[in-house]
Parts: C-alpha cells; sequence; structure tokens
C-alpha cells in the first residue's frame, strides 16, 4: 500500500469528522490507526473517541484547548509543551511502524499558532515509512504543507451556528 500524505484544512466545519471517517474506514478493512490530537482540550471526552477506542483505535489526546479562544486562560509554553509532546508521538508512531494510518489531528492549527515548529513535520512526514498514510487537520494550510500533500481538501464556511450565538453540541461538534 502506498502512504499518502493527506489534508484537510479550511475555515469550515468538518475536518476532524473526515479524518475520523477515513480512520474508521481503516479500521474496517482492519487496518491499525492511531489518532493523535494536537490542540483540542484532553479534558474533553468526545463521542468520536470514545468510539474510535471501542474500534481499538490508539487515540491519544494530548492537547490542552484551543489557543486564545473559548475562554483558554494558559501560556503559550504550555500549549507548546502539549504541542512538542504530541509531535513526538507522531514521530515515534510513524517509526514504529506499528500503524497503517496516523491522524494528526489539529496539526495545522499548532504549527499556525507557532507551537511547533513547520520544518520538524516536514521532516518527520518526509522520512516516513512509503506504507504509512498521515493525515493532517486543521486550519491554515501553508503552501509548503500543501505542496507536500499528495492530497489536500479545503472545508470552506458558508455560515455556520456560532453566528447565532448556539454553541456546540454534544453529539453533534464533540
Amino acid at each position: 500500500m502506498k502512504g499518502l500524505i493527506i489534508i484537510y484544512t479550511g475555515n469550515g466545519k468538518g475536518k476532524t469528522t473526515a479524518a475520523y471517517g477515513s480512520a474508521l474506514r481503516a479500521v474496517g478493512h482492519g487496518l491499525k490507526v492511531k489518532i493523535i490530537q494536537f490542540v483540542k482540550d484532553n479534558k474533553i471526552q468526545s463521542g468520536e473517541n470514545k468510539a474510535m477506542k471501542s474500534f481499538g483505535v490508539d487515540v491519544e489526546i494530548l492537547g490542552k484547548g484551543f489557543v486564545g479562544i473559548l475562554g483558554d486562560k494558559l501560556s503559550i509554553e504550555e500549549h507548546s509543551k502539549s504541542a512538542s509532546e504530541a509531535l513526538s508521538r507522531l514521530k515515534d508512531g510513524i517509526q514504529s511502524k506499528n500503524y497503517s494510518l496516523i491522524v494528526a489531528d489539529e496539526i495545522l492549527g499548532a504549527i499556525y499558532s507557532g507551537l511547533i515548529p513547520e520544518a520538524e513535520v516536514i521532516e518527520i512526514l518526509k522520512n516516513k515509512s512509503d506504507g504509512i498514510s498521515v493525515i493532517l487537520t486543521g486550519r491554515n494550510a501553508s503552501g509548503k504543507m500543501i505542496k507536500l500533500a499528495d492530497t489536500v481538501t479545503e472545508m470552506k464556511e458558508i455560515k455556520h451556528h456560532w453566528q447565532k450565538n448556539i454553541l456546540s453540541q454534544k453529539g453533534i461538534e464533540f
């Protein structure tokens, strides 16, 4: 199997959902999957992570929450430390060759926010085994990341319920 680098980016909803759909498809074919969340809050037990774990997916939620929004009070250093740990886990997962698919959820946001160096992510991806696919999600994929990827999909926001002051819904967004 040819390992691909896939990016789901853009301001619209559905980046993580698309990545998790691909992970579910891989599990359905008996492939070993790992999901690493770079930014999302490790204190929130999302429905998709509960479901993935029930299918035997290795899920690591290493984020401390979104940086600078939704009441975030943590320092950049705290966010950077957790994102660096997630990057280390990504590298370990790729080097272990134990997985056919690794989802690096919100890694692009971690790069854009300056939490982890883009050059290090690119180096890790360039050195991955050919049999491992990696899905990267998050807003603001850079030109370098887009050039490196085999497939890039941009989610475009047309309308969002936050514009009506409707918060995230359990079972829909988490």
